[in-house]
């Protein structure tokens, strides 16, 4: 059992931090885990090199945040492992886009957890955005109005045609389960307080808003999210693993690996409802309240 610390090293200048000297595949001390709950709050993103964790490793290290959710609501999980979603870079099928894992269900995951099995030589890296300091960039006539804003994220909308009859499957089952929230456009984190902007690729409406109005104004709060200097990017190594708070984040996957395979496991931790600055949470206009995927104790 781990009963010592561990150093942390910086990655980014406002996300991002090396964890180095635990060995997350074995039984972690409550202090342990409280630490590295602390530095996930802080840094928002966590990177541990080199761990070459199996599934059970993997969900065990998980489950020490949280009850854990279902793979996904509509996409297969791994075989045999319900709690498991296989990232898989077959060409065609590939996220990148910004995002927030699973902002179309009332309860998106509290945090999330990725696995290299497989990398490619070059590219394929993931990048992780800070929400918060995206928050606090905007002027602040420009955060009073965001502070008031819904937006309406859904899983089911415009996406790119598909490249491969692969592709178009993936899409199929993606959108089997039609999803439509309504979550405040910042939210306040559970845990810190911050407030960091809630939006991201599934955030396709505001309430109150026209179509095209609505894009232009997405569009303005989502540069301020993917600035450069609020952004880190994670190079893989097989056996890596990432620890991202999805509260508060978002993330992209570029495209840059050609045919190359890219695999990575993905273990998401149940969430709560979210709350705006004004207290009000969010709540379903489309679909249901997910519970196959989000367990009813989280």
């Amino acid at each position: 059992m781990t009963t010592t610390g561990f150093d942390i090293r910086r990655v980014g200048g406002r996300i991002g931090a090396e964890i180095l000297g635990v060995d997350i595949s074995q039984e972690l001390d409550p202090g342990i885990v409280s630490e590295i709950n602390t530095a996930l709050v802080e840094h928002k993103a966590l990177f541990f090199r080199g761990q070459r964790l199996d599934d059970a490793a993997q969900l065990r290290f998980a489950s020490l945040f949280g009850p854990l959710t279902g793979a996904h609501p509509t996409v297969p999980s791994v075989e045999g492992q319900p709690q498991i979603l296989p990232v898989d870079g077959d060409e065609g099928v590939r996220s990148n886009h910004w995002h927030t894992d699973v902002t179309f269900v009332r309860t998106p995951p509290k945090a999330t957890t990725l696995r290299s099995l497989v990398v490619p030589p070059y590219g394929g890296n993931t990048l992780i955005a800070n929400s918060a300091a995206a928050y606090q960039d905007l002027p602040e006539p420009l955060r009073a109005f965001a502070d008031r804003l819904r937006a309406v994220h859904t899983n089911a909308y415009d996406y790119a045609e598909p490249r491969s009859e692969k592709a178009a499957e993936h899409r199929r089952r993606f959108v089997s389960t039609r999803y439509r929230t309504e979550h405040p456009v910042v939210r306040v984190h559970p845990e810190s307080g911050e407030r960091g902007l809630f939006i991201g690729g599934f955030a396709q409406s505001l309430v109150g808003l026209s179509a095209s109005e609505s894009r232009d104004i997405l569009r303005i709060l989502q540069s301020y999210v993917t600035r450069p200097e609020n952004v880190v990017r994670w190079t893989w190594a097989p056996g890596d693993l990432v620890l991202f708070d999805n509260r508060i984040t978002q993330h992209y996957a570029p495209d840059d690996y050609g045919d190359l395979p890219r695999l990575l496991h993905r273990v998401t931790v149940a969430g709560d409802v979210p709350v705006g600055t004004d207290g009000r949470t969010s709540t379903v206009i489309e679909g249901d309240e997910a519970p196959h995927y989000t367990p009813a104790d989280a």
